[in-house]
């Protein structure tokens, strides 16, 4: 309002900043505020209620200090059944709160008061109601003037100062001198248990200094403050600006800057006040009577900070042993959350589990964040952790090292019979089956069982592009060679008839070229698939709570079918052809092995169908790799074992005149 306005004493709104910290430290953020009902306190309290408010502290209740006895039990009602624990004092120093509190010792008991600093004076009355108070806060600004009282030694009559009000009230408090006012004397004399008397005795009264220096400091700055100002105008003055008094005095007072011999540096901030020091005091009181105050903290303005404070466990600061708890709800703990109800107060709120796969590292949190994909919240839901890896490991999984082991001996299976094959090879049982297309059969068999091991281990982009491209390339070149003995069988039967024109597609002719054109179809799908949209590793992070799925994507889901559909259109080709040759001559009697070994074939891959796309992760691979295994060791064990029995165990079968 008043633009030339420069503030000598301290602002209270600092204050205030002071005491939401406080109040922050240990976590109180439901109070109560008393006022001292004389009109002094009412825009403090709103100012620091609103101030509060915009710090997330809740104010209980407000209510005011009167003589009123309606509103002492209303008063009392209120604080006896709020939560709040800690009251806030707003307003000058009023003894109403010692007559207010004298009757409910149990209940404030449990209260922790917080003082402004012009209830700084109670140290020195010694009043039998302080008990209750004991153990409370106040902020206080320093005093650096050491003032003189020598002068107020001699005295003052009060007997001759009853016309004053002030003087009435300080020689009555003070002095117990009585007073032309009889209520008074009366209540002073019921509640602070003295006896008046007539005061004509000249009193000492300059012990009532050592609770007053504040107004004396204020006075002494504002006088150096312009002193200053005029100092420094009168030394830059010339004859121009004599008459321009008024307006140079605004401009400099708003710039002074000078360090006082006691008061240290004096400067006005951009609110056109002069930085004060504020101390946090705590009032310790033993058996009734004051006995010293504790400095916490000094805070200088404007950067505040109540940062060193005393071992707060000791229970001699605290009414009942320990720091009070002053809240509407209890602290949400980290892995919770605040869930508001239909409380206006934002204070009052129930506490809930963070949700699934969301976290909270703060106590009082409003809100749970979600954990990163790779990461997954702990057993408390406070911290996020990484989430699980999850494939067929070789080092974590056992299955892995059976699936290595099978696939190993199986391998070294199929190449001890393709070394005795290649040892018996002039055989009449190795030479009349085709002994290149067994050959042939017998590495692709081989090299299935080792394409297991592109399945196992970490995937990358090139072991996921391998995968089902080799074992589709090398079971379609198994299968044709199936298909092919098969319509060399048929062939082979009708050659058998005297003038029969299937005599000249017998030979090694036919089967090679059904072989490099079948599997030439499988070939060009395969590099199809890897030119539009190859398969790569990727990352599953959804399908499971708490894993990450490293597994091969497909990349063009119409590639992959493509590959195992065509390889069954092969099997069924096969097995057809090879079912209607089962009733052949027994000297053609393979067929029967082709029909039994492509009905296994058969069976293993279209039970993996339903398995496969109803696992996820690794249990989905180790479902490929145990088809992978199951067929090529039907195709292995069907075809191959009888006739390795026979080379063996009963050579007397193997003869011209025997299979014949």
């Amino acid at each position: 309002m008043f633009p030339t306005f420069f503030r000598m004493t301290p602002d209270d709104r600092v204050r205030f900043t002071a005491i939401i910290q406080l109040l922050q430290h240990f976590g109180w953020n439901w109070v109560g505020i008393l006022t001292s009902g004389d009109g002094s306190s009412d825009e403090e309290s709103r100012e620091l209620s609103k101030m509060m408010s915009q710090q997330g502290i809740c104010i209980d209740y407000i209510t005011q200090l009167t003589g009123n006895e309606a509103d002492v039990f209303q008063a009392i009602r209120i604080i006896n059944e709020s939560l709040a624990k800690v009251i806030i004092m707003c307003g000058i120093y009023t003894t109403h709160l010692f007559y207010f509190i004298s009757p409910i010792p149990s209940i404030i008991k449990t209260i922790t008061f917080i003082f402004p600093p012009t209830w700084n004076k109670l140290s020195s009355f010694g009043l039998d109601s302080y008990g209750l108070i004991n153990c409370s806060f106040i902020f206080v600004w320093l005093q650096k003037i050491e003032v003189k009282i020598n002068p107020f030694k001699d005295g003052v009559n009060f007997s001759c100062s009853l016309n004053d009000p002030i003087m009435e009230d300080i020689g009555l408090f003070q002095f117990h001198c009585l007073s032309k006012n009889i209520i008074k004397n009366n209540l002073l004399q019921t509640y602070q248990r003295f006896s008046a008397e007539l005061c004509k005795d000249v009193k000492d009264v300059s012990f009532l200094f050592y609770t007053h220096t504040d107004f004396i400091s204020y006075a002494y700055r504002a006088v150096y403050v312009l002193a200053n100002v005029l100092h420094g105008m009168y030394m830059k003055k010339n004859k121009s600006e004599q008459n321009r008094f008024q307006h140079r005095l605004h401009m400099y007072l708003r710039n002074v800057h000078y360090t006082d011999p006691i008061e240290g540096e004096v400067y006005f901030n951009e609110r056109r006040e002069v930085p004060s020091d504020l101390m946090l005091q705590i009032w310790v009181f033993n058996n009734d009577s004051y006995c010293g105050n504790f400095h916490i903290s000094t805070i200088q303005r404007p950067d505040f900070m109540i940062k060193t404070f005393p071992n707060m466990s000791d229970p001699d600061f605290w009414k009942k042993g320990k720091i009070p708890v002053s809240r509407c709800s209890d602290p949400c703990l980290p892995g919770s959350r605040k869930k508001f109800g239909s409380s206006i107060h934002k204070c009052c709120y129930e506490c809930i589990s963070c949700p699934e796969g969301e976290i909270s590292n703060i106590s009082d949190s409003e809100n749970c964040m979600k954990c990163p994909d790779d990461q997954w919240p702990n057993e408390r839901n406070d911290r996020c952790v990484p989430k699980l890896v999850e494939f067929l490991s070789y080092t974590d999984d056992p299955i892995v090292a059976v699936f290595s082991t099978v696939s190993i001996l199986c391998c070294l299976l199929a190449g001890f019979i393709l070394g005795i094959f290649i040892h018996y090879q002039d055989t009449p049982i190795v030479k009349g089956n085709n002994r290149n297309l067994s050959y042939l059969l017998l590495v692709s068999i081989m090299l299935s069982f080792l394409c297991v091991f592109l399945f196992l281990g970490h995937p990358v982009d090139v072991t996921c592009m391998l995968r089902v491209t080799s074992f589709g390339v090398i079971f379609s070149v198994a299968v044709s060679s199936l298909l092919a003995k098969s319509i060399m069988v048929c062939i082979a039967f009708k050659a058998t008839k005297p003038g029969s024109s299937w005599r000249k597609w017998m030979g090694a002719t036919l089967p090679n070229f059904i072989i490099c054109v079948f599997s030439l179809v499988q070939i060009i799908i395969c590099i199809t698939w890897l030119s539009i949209s190859p398969p790569f590793q990727d990352r599953d992070t959804h399908s499971y709570q708490g894993k990450i799925i490293i597994q091969c994507n497909e990349g063009s889901v119409i590639g992959f079918y493509s590959v195992l559909g065509y390889m069954g259109l092969l099997a069924a080709a096969s097995f057809i052809i090879a079912f209607l040759a089962r009733t052949l001559p027994d000297s053609f009697n393979e067929a029967k092995y082709i029909t039994f070994s492509m009905l296994v074939f058969c069976s293993v891959w279209i039970a993996m169908i339903p398995a496969y796309l109803s696992t996820r992760g690794k249990y989905m691979v180790a479902v490929e790799v145990f088809a992978i295994m199951a067929s090529s060791s039907g195709l292995l064990g069907c075809i191959f074992f009888p006739k390795c029995y026979i080379i063996l165990f009963r050579p007397d079968l193997n003869t011209k005149i025997a299979i014949h």
